[in-house]
């Protein structure tokens, strides 16, 4: 497996690309089965349970991923675009320790069919300080790993296609 195409020129937008080998309508089901979500979202080590799943348009979406010292980071959001089995848009934020939401970002991810296969390219924009770029693009690319074994199939960059 190698390393996906990471792009974070525009310090507010973190690009991640990855080719899997298995149809859109699947790459995109993990995406918006609460079931398959649960089996491969967050980093290594990190466990996904599911509060809401409502995968269409004006719907929300809230989980908590658990890390493996027990600790609990909530996360949710509202689904702005559905469109099965080619395109994602939702907001993200963070629930923080006082009750309020971090600053929300908007992820957009699109699939589209590659050689028999899937391009998935997540894009996940207004990020307020490089910091949280960097710790976001680390987890989702630890998430996109998980979510290869979860296929059950290699993935790559876009430049080993």
């Amino acid at each position: 497996m190698t390393n996906p195409e990471t792009n974070t020129d525009n310090t507010r937008d973190l690009v991640l690309v990855r080719k899997f080998d298995a149809p859109c309508d699947l790459v995109f089901r993990a995406w918006t089965d609460p079931k398959a979500l649960a089996q491969w979202c967050g980093p290594r080590g990190f466990k996904a349970v599911g509060d809401k799943l409502e995968a269409w348009p004006g719907g929300r979406h809230r989980a908590c991923l658990i890390a493996p010292d027990g600790e609990e980071h909530w996360v949710g959001g509202k689904y702005i675009e559905v469109e099965p089995p080619h395109r994602l848009v939702f907001t993200h934020a963070w629930e923080t320790a006082t009750g309020e939401n971090s600053p929300e970002t908007v992820v957009t991810i699109t699939f589209r069919d590659s050689g028999g296969g899937t391009e998935m390219t997540f894009r996940q924009s207004g990020f307020d300080s490089a910091s949280s770029l960097e710790g976001h693009g680390d987890g989702w690319s630890q998430s996109f790993e998980r979510l290869s074994l979860f296929l059950g199939t290699e993935s790559e960059g876009p430049d080993h296609a």
